[in-house]
């Protein structure tokens, strides 16, 4: 599920769930694709992402590359996974060497700060004109300048096993005694779920809060580790009933007939954080047009279920073809809460330093 927590849970992959049973819509991607450009896309789109997009059974990737090049036999899609991700292509663009690179599959808003504080130039186009970008739902806008176009979500949730422990409602739950010793929560640092984890706190007790939030969890025994592999496996393993986790845990629950005691899902205060990811195209990129083409066809419905299906996340718009079991599984917050771009400017570097030295460092 953590897209940029480093190496996967070995074992089956949550975003390989689905083999056979997410077949959401191939054959309706027998009709064509909306394209702006003056005819049919050729030639190759090379698509950095990370490893995980790409690598295991059922992995969004290779369906999406397979797709694509049915819908357009003169196109051809690569994939690129650098091991440091963004960090290699904003290397390579303050160095002054070409990206190599025509689309980021994704991006989050930590991804665009980065750029944007290292980087003078931009390293992306604004692609608010593509076909279906204005079905993205609203709340998962996460770039004011429009390079960044949401595909799918995940919303920060607890996961725990209600044999062991009765559900928190609470922030202020976690703190008390019958939770003492029972959440595992990764560290913010090296983690995209943590960062969330730590970003829903400031969102709930302020940046004068948080802090004093976090010392009361961790006098109640919280364990931090460093991935989200690394804390779900933990959980798995039974060493705490309780992990910080993504709310759509039951539907990879539900696929491998794993007992649903072990994945009841936990909203705060009735909130979960929204996490999105987007993707963008790079401002060098050789052929644009293709470039768009591909752009639109992940925001077609038939391909966001598809999606959302295998990366076990919510799709960016709200008509996804969805199969009946992921709406019965996927669980959506009450109240999905989050920090927009300019609400984190200048400030989540600083929340995370802090952060790190008070709890994970003392």
């Amino acid at each position: 599920m953590d897209r940029n927590d480093g190496r996967r849970r070995t074992g089956v992959s949550r975003r390989g769930y689905l083999a056979a049973a997410g077949a959401t819509g191939t054959a309706a991607l027998a009709g064509c694709i909306g394209y702006g450009g003056g005819g049919p896309p050729s030639g190759t789109l090379t698509v950095a992402t990370y490893p995980s997009m790409v690598d295991g059974d059922g992995a969004a990737g290779p369906w999406l590359k397979q797709e694509f090049e049915k819908q357009y036999p003169e196109a051809t899609v690569e994939f690129a996974t650098p091991e440091s991700g963004l960090n290699y292509y904003i290397q390579r663009a303050r160095e002054g060497i070409p990206i190599e690179a025509d689309l980021y599959v994704g991006l989050n808003v930590d991804h665009l700060l980065r750029l944007d504080t290292e980087l003078d130039d931009d390293l992306f186009d604004s692609v608010d004109s593509i076909d279906r970008r204005d079905q993205v739902k609203e709340g998962l806008e996460f770039d004011p300048k429009g390079r960044a176009v949401p595909y799918d979500t995940g919303y920060i949730s607890l996961v725990f096993d209600e044999s062991e422990v009765e559900e928190p409602k609470t922030f202020a739950d976690l703190t008390t005694d019958p939770y003492e010793g029972t959440l595992i929560v990764q560290n913010a640092q090296s983690s995209a779920t943590g960062r969330a984890f730590l970003l829903w706190t400031v969102k709930q007790f302020g940046a004068d809060g948080y802090l004093d939030y976090w010392r009361r969890l961790d006098r109640n025994d919280i364990t931090v580790l460093g991935t989200w592999d690394d804390a779900y496996t933990a959980y798995s393993n039974g060493e705490r009933p309780m992990v910080v986790s993504y709310s759509t845990d039951q539907v990879y629950a539900n696929r491998y007939d794993q007992d649903m005691t072990r994945h009841q899902i936990g909203f705060l205060n009735e909130q979960g954080y929204a996490n999105p990811e987007g993707m963008a195209r790079f401002a060098t990129a050789g052929d644009d047009g293709l470039a768009t083409a591909f752009m639109e066809f992940v925001l077609r419905p038939e391909v966001q279920g598809e999606i959302a299906v295998r990366n076990v996340q919510f799709p960016a718009t709200p008509n996804a073809d969805l199969p009946e079991t992921f709406d019965k599984y996927a669980k959506e917050p009450p109240e999905p809460v989050t920090f927009t771009y300019d609400d984190l400017k200048g400030k989540v570097d600083g929340w995370v330093e802090d952060w790190a030295r008070e709890i994970a460092q003392g």
